[in-house]
């Protein structure tokens, strides 16, 4: 930061003051965007973004160290927030609680990116009725050697399965390498009945598109295929809201698409610099979510149809509990950042030149990992299409993080749930 920067700003926002701290700070460099320049621009997507986060609780993902670091997350609301912030208090699964942060207007988004969030974490539920969930989520998850086209094609799929049971999709971008559907559902049901409806449809779509998608929920199970990510609608998940920024380069933005735009458009195209344009043209193509709200009987009676899904087989043979793998696996290493991943990643690759040749792209594992209050990763090498003479065995990890080191937990083990 030079000299003359300035240590703060305030800016008026519909008769509300928000103070901007360090609004000269550089956030995107390769973008030129500053953060005074992301809090305007998620001004400009207002409606839009308030569309998809306002009313809701939400955790807070912050970058406060730029976007080449490791956000943390926080899902406590800071105690001297303004008045215009509502909260909420959420009871989570392992019987913790947070009083989280209920946005309502543009200033209490630009409260929030103040704090450093880019991409917003809403849960799928209104404060007003937080066990009745009004949004199932579809997050199509593409494993390593999938092109953006074979996402589309299950796209269309899914949007298929739904048109069958009576409900819409709303597509956007994910802003990373996948899409979201969003789907607007009745407030009558609870958590485990919209998790299933949402398992019941990632199985449709795998049964009427095999090769291309899958439900199944172990990484290394699925091949070069599409993952239809149904437990991000568990009561503790979250995914990136309308009109989010991503902490990549480009400044890359979660993007609310046309049906008619999924086949023709891509990812990239849609940034913190290309989107306020997009916005005064066109609107937001998301506007009519609300008003096509639908039911979840037709899932949950496929659901009975299809019948229980196949659960993958748990309990190690060492006696650890863990699951015991139908694939070769070994893992490599455990890192605190991606980067320090991939760099091992490659480290390995190099000493095993002739294994790392017959790896096809979704043999190299490497998974965020959700820690306390940020992301850890662990990487891992399935070897099935490695002949078994030729399968490294296990060995000692090349890095060995431990995100538990120091810590106490009072409800719960070590950490170490994937992030999906």
């Amino acid at each position: 930061m030079s000299p003359a920067a300035r240590k703060d700003t305030t800016i008026e926002i519909e008769g509300r003051e928000v103070r901007i701290s360090s609004p000269d700070k550089v956030v995107f460099p390769q973008a030129g965007l500053t953060k005074l320049d992301v809090v305007q621009y998620f001004l400009t997507v207002a409606p839009g973004a308030l569309r998809g986060a306002a009313g809701r609780p939400m955790v807070l993902k912050r970058f406060v160290k730029g976007i080449d670091q490791e956000a943390f997350f926080q899902k406590r609301v800071p105690e001297n927030h303004p008045d215009f912030i509502d909260t909420a208090t959420l009871r989570y699964a392992r019987g913790t609680s947070a009083e989280e942060a209920v946005i309502r207007d543009a200033a209490g988004l630009a409260w929030i990116v103040n704090l450093g969030c880019l991409d917003l974490n809403p849960h799928p539920v209104r404060a007003e009725d937080l066990e009745h969930p009004d949004e199932l989520r579809v997050d199509l998850d593409p494993m390593p050697g999938v092109d953006w086209s074979q996402i589309v094609d299950v796209a269309y799929v899914a949007r298929e399965v739904l048109d069958d049971v009576g409900l819409v999709g709303w597509p956007k971008t994910s802003g990373s390498r996948g899409l979201h559907i969003l789907v607007r559902i009745a407030p009558e049901w609870d958590f485990r009945q919209v998790r299933l409806a949402a398992e019941t449809l990632a199985r449709e779509v795998g049964n009427r598109a095999p090769g291309l998608a899958t439900a199944r929920w172990w990484k290394e199970e699925r091949g070069e295929s599409v993952f239809v990510d149904f437990n991000q609608n568990a009561k503790d998940r979250t995914v990136a809201s309308a009109y989010s920024i991503r902490p990549l380069p480009d400044a890359r933005v979660s993007t609310p698409l046309e049906w008619s735009e999924v086949q023709v458009r891509r990812p990239e195209e849609f940034t913190a610099l290309t989107v306020p344009a997009r916005f005064a043209g066109i609107g937001d193509p998301h506007e009519g979510i609300d008003a096509a709200v639908g039911r979840l009987d037709g899932l949950l009676a496929l659901a009975a149809e299809l019948g229980p899904a196949e659960k993958p087989p748990r309990g190690g043979t060492d006696g650890s509990g863990r699951r015991a793998s139908t694939m070769p696996l070994i893992e490599v290493a455990r890192t605190r950042t991606k980067p320090e991943a991939l760099e091992v990643l490659e480290l390995w690759k190099a000493a095993h030149a002739d294994v790392a040749a017959m790896l096809h792209p979704a043999d190299t594992l490497v998974d965020g990992m959700r820690g306390a209050s940020s992301l850890w990763y662990r990487v891992r090498i399935n070897l099935q299409h490695v002949p078994e003479a030729a399968r490294p065995p296990q060995g000692e990890l090349l890095a060995d993080y431990d995100p538990s080191a120091g810590k106490t937990w009072p409800d719960r083990t070590r950490p170490g749930e994937p992030s999906g």
